[in-house]
């Protein structure tokens, strides 16, 4: 139908990690089985495409970074746009359709897809099809799979619409009737027949049973799945998987002779350093639940420098005998220290296939498994359906095909995402998977540097960098039957294990000799979690656990700033710390009590959650419900005193909670509805006196 109109429409992905540039490269391969034509580029390719004169549909994928950023490949197109000379009726011609991808454990989801619709809204684009926002907490395919469905109908509606003369309004109008550009216009009987053609074109991706051995089946009687095994429906039905991402790597083997290049050759963010570790203390009892550790690094002979509240990046390796052990399984432990050169393959039909970045031109195998690709990464369904041509077993084949499909989505999230399976547990339980050196290439993503927040202040200890964190346990789950630690977490722990004193558990070498042992980090500047311009100015701290680790920054800079400024006038500050058991992980217990003598520190307020009660009355148990005790003074300092507020830490299980206690001490204190309270909240966050540093 239609074949006198040209249906070629603008894909603009802008992403951080590579997961939009991802999903748009898939939308850019399906578009052929749709008669469709996608013109694909990053966002930041200005000179590829104008937006001003574009009269073909926009589709744009978009991710959100830090706290609520647009990625940094869309941070010129963000600024272009927000100029405010632009007229209303700037983007008048223009239709579009988003798709935004987030993380709603963090406060502003999707805020980088958020920020891009409305300002195109305000400068008089319209939608074509609805906005979605993907949520990475529960699986981004909850919503990229449907909306990807729906986008080809809407797409043929807006150039059916445009062919039949409407106006870019009446188009828009037209479709914005449409919840989901899946409901039948009634425009003319070509439209009919538009949903028809959309599903043939998807037929094609429909895998029946039949093609499987019927002896298959009859072998998955139990009633209860796992990662190696379906049950019906899903054993029983036909599926819908993706298409076959088209290879674009190769790779080649040289010699064994040569050396590694440094590594900030696979890195961008800046400059790296390699500091040695010159104290590590273990911060909590034996029988604590987690374990901590305190790391200190010589920074004295870098460029490095920090704030308190500053974060750095640690630059940490793959395991070692996961490395080992992958080499083992794709039969390539005897390659391990030959240099290979990885090129794009000759007439691939991967779109904009390049070199990827974070492999160096020239580098061993081990290198590359360890410094470069993020083995433990979740397998992505792309990954999944690849990982389908590459296993001889014709069950473990339909198992991986399901794996992948939209059929078998709930068994992907509670098998693959929710029991965080990687690559590794992937080959132990498929054992006929037998993956290429290029396609984990291709598929596997950049090792990401693990960030920190600094705990310690270079004024108070110069030439210094502290950080404090837990180790990172995985238990053994029925999807990934071994335990294991962190990738960067567990080693750093095996880093400074033979370093800790066995009675003193502390590793300080400022009497003996330095260490050995060097880590490469680089800094990761951040711009709003400081201490007050004013030290005048009050402020309150929520840290429990490790969350207190850029607290004591913050309390030794105070420190030394009131030793070296008698004169000045400082502002009351709080500490609201929280932890499991007093005796066995309270962090820093005798430096807060160090601060509170000498008056850096004004208000300690400290819970147990694990502590039985011996009192009538339980005490709080959290530090949101502590937090809840002080309503008054919370409500003072920042509404009267035009005080900060900070809260790092775990944002599930205890930000948000104090958020929601904030937002009732607001509304309580200024006799307002609770709606009323969250706009108070905020215009807090809005003048950054209302802080976060929290994870996930």
């Amino acid at each position: 139908m239609c074949c006198d109109l040209k249906r070629r429409f603008l894909l603009l992905y802008a992403t951080q990690k590579g997961q939009a540039k991802a999903i748009a490269e898939e939308i850019w391969q399906q578009a052929g089985a749709h008669g469709l034509e996608a013109d694909m580029h990053c966002i930041s390719e200005m000179d590829k495409y104008n937006l001003e004169t574009e009269k073909d549909p926009v589709v744009i994928i978009i991710s959100t970074t830090g706290t609520g950023d647009p990625p940094d490949t869309a941070r010129k197109f963000v600024k272009k746009i927000q100029d405010r000379t632009l007229p209303p009726s700037h983007f008048a011609h223009l239709q579009y359709g988003l798709l935004g991808l987030g993380d709603s454990e963090y406060t502003f989801f999707c805020n980088g897809g958020k920020t891009v619709d409305q300002r195109l809204q305000e400068l008089g684009a319209k939608h074509f099809y609805n906005t979605g926002l993907a949520d990475d907490c529960v699986g981004l395919e909850l919503v990229v799979d449907p909306w990807i469905d729906g986008l080809w109908l809407a797409l043929k509606k807006a150039f059916l619409l445009r062919k039949e003369g409407m106006s870019s309004d009446a188009i828009s109008s037209a479709l914005s009737a449409v919840p989901h550009a899946m409901h039948e216009l009634n425009l003319s009987s070509d439209i009919q027949n538009l949903k028809l053609e959309d599903e043939g074109a998807r037929s094609s991706g429909v895998l029946s049973q039949k093609s499987v051995d019927s002896n298959l089946a009859a072998s998955a009687t139990d009633t209860e799945p796992s990662l190696v095994r379906s049950v019906p429906p899903v054993s029983q039905s036909a599926l819908n998987i993706p298409a076959l991402p088209p290879e674009y790597i190769e790779v080649e083997f040289q010699d064994a002779h040569g050396e590694n290049p440094h590594l900030s050759s696979v890195i961008s963010e800046g400059t790296t350093f390699e500091v040695p570790v010159t104290k590590a203390v273990r911060l909590t009892r034996e029988d604590a639940i987690k374990t901590a550790l305190l790391l200190e690094l010589d920074i004295a002979d870098t460029l490095f420098d920090y704030q308190p509240g500053d974060a750095f990046s640690v630059m940490c390796p793959n395991n070692f005998s996961e490395v080992e052990e992958l080499l083992q399984i794709l039969g390539l432990s005897e390659k391990g220290d030959y240099f290979v050169c990885v090129k794009v393959k000759q007439g691939t039909k991967k779109k904009g296939a390049t070199h990827p970045q974070h492999i160096p031109a020239r580098c061993t195998l081990k290198f590359i498994l360890t410094w470069c690709l993020e083995i433990r990464a979740i397998p992505k369904k792309a990954f999944l359906r690849a990982l389908v041509e590459c296993t001889g077993d014709v069950g473990e084949k339909r198992r991986l095909q399901e794996l992948c499909s939209r059929q078998g989505a709930s068994d992907y999230t509670r098998f693959i995402r929710e029991s965080n399976v990687c690559l590794l547990d992937l080959l132990r339980a498929f054992p006929s998977c037998k993956p290429s050196l290029n396609l984990l290439i291709e598929h596997l993503p950049k090792l990401q540097a693990r960030p920190y927040s600094a705990s310690s202040s270079n004024l108070y200890q110069p030439g210094k960098l502290c950080f404090v964190f837990n180790i990172v346990e995985f238990p053994a789950c029925p999807a990934r039957p071994v335990s294991r630690k962190g990738v960067c977490t567990g080693w750093l722990a095996e880093l400074v294990a033979p370093l800790l004193h066995p009675n003193k558990n502390t590793l300080d070498t400022k009497g003996g000799n330095p260490s050995t042992e060097k880590i490469p980090i680089f800094a990761r500047p951040n711009n709003t979690f400081h201490l007050p311009a004013d030290p005048s100015v009050p402020f309150m701290m929520v840290g429990p656990g490790t969350g207190i680790s850029p607290f004591i920054g913050f309390l030794q800079h105070r420190q030394k700033l009131r030793e070296e400024h008698t004169d000045w006038e400082f502002g009351e500050t709080w500490l609201f710390f929280g932890c499991r058991h007093q005796d066995r992980d309270y962090l820093f217990k005798d430096e807060l009590s160090c601060f509170l003598e000498n008056g850096t520190l004004t208000h300690l307020k400290v819970c147990f959650s694990r502590d039985a009660s011996v009192a009538e009355v339980s005490p709080p148990k959290y530090v949101q419900d502590v937090v809840r005790l002080y309503a008054k003074e919370v409500a003072r300092v920042l509404l009267k005193e035009r005080g900060y507020f900070y809260i790092c830490g775990d944002k599930k299980h205890m930000a948000d909670g104090v958020s929601d206690a904030v937002v009732d001490i607001l509304s309580m204190e200024m006799e307002v509805d609770k709606l009323e309270a969250m706009k108070t909240l905020a215009m807090l966050r809005e003048a950054k006196r209302y802080l976060q540093d929290v994870w996930s």
